[in-house]
C-alpha cells in the first residue's frame, strides 16, 4: 500500500467514524455544486440486477421546503423537540420502484418470466434505494455537511402534494445543510453503539447472554 493509498484510506474511515445524524442546522444554503455530486454519487450505489429501480425528490427551493414541511410536520412549531431542524434548505426524497425490479428479472439474461414477487426473499427495491440513501449521506459527511435521515408520516398526502405516482414509494427523506454548533442530540444516543462483538456470530449463531439471541 502507498503512502497516498493509505491517507485515503484514512480518510475514509474519519468520514465513516463522523457519520452521524443531526438535528440542528444553521440557517445558511448549501452549495448547488455540491448537492448535485450527493445526488451523483447515490447513483453509484449497487443494484439487483443493475435494475437501479429508485428515484429522487430534490427540494432546494425555500417554497418546496416549506411546503414538504407544511406536508409532513405541520405541527412542527409546537410538536418538535428540534426546532432548528427547519432550517436545513436542501431536501432529498429516495424512492423505490419494485416494479423495475420485477421487469428486470423477467429479461431473457434473469428469465423469471412470471414477474411474481413471491421469487424475492427481501424487497431488494428497498434495500437498494437505502444503498443510495448511505452514499448521500457519506458524502454529506465529506463535504463538512451534516443530515438527517427520517421517514414520512403522511406517505398519502406527500404523494398528493408532491404529484409521485403509486408506483415509488419513498423509503424516508434526507434533510441536508450546515450544522449548528450546537447541534440538539437524539436522547437515543445514550444507549451507545453496540460492539462488534455483540452482533458478530462467526461461523454459526451463537447465543448471546439468557436471553438466547443478540
Amino acid at each position: 500500500m502507498t503512502k497516498g493509498q493509505k491517507g485515503s484510506l484514512v480518510e475514509f474511515q474519519d468520514v465513516v467514524r463522523k457519520r452521524r445524524m443531526v438535528r440542528s442546522f444553521e440557517d445558511r444554503p448549501v452549495d448547488s455544486q455540491t448537492v448535485e455530486l450527493i445526488l451523483e454519487n447515490a447513483i453509484r450505489a449497487p443494484s439487483a440486477g443493475f435494475s437501479q429501480g429508485w428515484a429522487f425528490m430534490l427540494l432546494d427551493q425555500p417554497e418546496d421546503v416549506q411546503r414538504f414541511w407544511d406536508v409532513n410536520w405541520p405541527d412542527r412549531e409546537t410538536d418538535s423537540p428540534w426546532p432548528q431542524l427547519f432550517n436545513a434548505p436542501v431536501i432529498i426524497v429516495p424512492l423505490s420502484h419494485k416494479q423495475a425490479y420485477l421487469d428486470r428479472y423477467a429479461e431473457s439474461d434473469k428469465g423469471w418470466t412470471d414477474k411474481a414477487e413471491s421469487r424475492w426473499p427481501v424487497p431488494y427495491w428497498h434495500i437498494d434505494t437505502a444503498f443510495a440513501a448511505q452514499n448521500m449521506l457519506l458524502t454529506i459527511v465529506d463535504h463538512d455537511l451534516g443530515a438527517l435521515f427520517f421517514g414520512l408520516f403522511d406517505v398519502p398526502k406527500f404523494r398528493e402534494g408532491f404529484g409521485v405516482p403509486e408506483e415509488y414509494e419513498p423509503i424516508g427523506a434526507i434533510a441536508i445543510g450546515h450544522p449548528a454548533q450546537k447541534d440538539r442530540k437524539s436522547g437515543s444516543l445514550k444507549r451507545g453503539r453496540r460492539k462488534l462483538d455483540e452482533v458478530l456470530h462467526r461461523g454459526r449463531w451463537q447465543p448471546r447472554g439468557d436471553s438466547g439471541g443478540i
